[in-house]
């Protein structure tokens, strides 16, 4: 009885080395999938124009004028970028708000403003009790996955102080 005990202990065996080697590889490749896909989640797409440029750095090129008076906003693209929209932000005592222009005005023109455009348009009922408005430029680029607008930065637009 003491042999057969002894026969069966031995015949225990751990998993073959071919099978373990298969499942660490296997382990390994879903672990470096799960880290890929979650780096992945942190970059944005690049939004491009003009062949290639990040959309980034053309809002530095962007140039236009703009003025309010009597409720009525004037914005005139004086520089060689398309301006496909505007932000504006309009900053009232102890708060402010964020509105895009085509919301605000009907008339914004569907392909924004070309080299040399000029809109005019009737904000006074979004500017009510506002202190200042800044302007912020809008652009329209390309992606791998289609078109999308970019919005710049703050320290691109024009403040309006009324």
């Amino acid at each position: 009885m003491k042999r057969e005990i002894a026969v069966k202990r031995d015949m225990k065996q751990g998993v073959s080395p071919v099978i373990a080697t298969t499942l660490l590889i296997a382990m390994v490749i879903v672990i470096g999938l799960i880290i890929f896909l979650w780096f992945r989640g942190f970059t944005q797409e690049a939004i491009t124009k003009f062949g290639g440029v990040n959309v980034e750095l053309v809002c530095g090129d962007v140039q236009f004028d703009s003025s309010y008076s009597s409720g009525n906003l004037l914005l005139s693209n004086t520089g060689n970028v398309p301006i496909y929209s505007f932000k504006l932000k309009v900053e009232k005592p102890g708060s402010f708000e964020t509105l895009d222009i085509e919301n605000i005005s009907g008339n914004w023109p569907k392909t924004g403003l070309n080299q040399g455009g000029v809109f005019s348009g009737d904000i006074s009922s979004s500017a009510l009790g506002a202190e200042k408005i800044t302007v912020i430029p809008v652009l329209r680029g390309t992606t791998e996955s289609g078109a999308k607008t970019h919005a710049c930065d703050e320290q691109y637009g024009e403040e309006i102080i009324l």
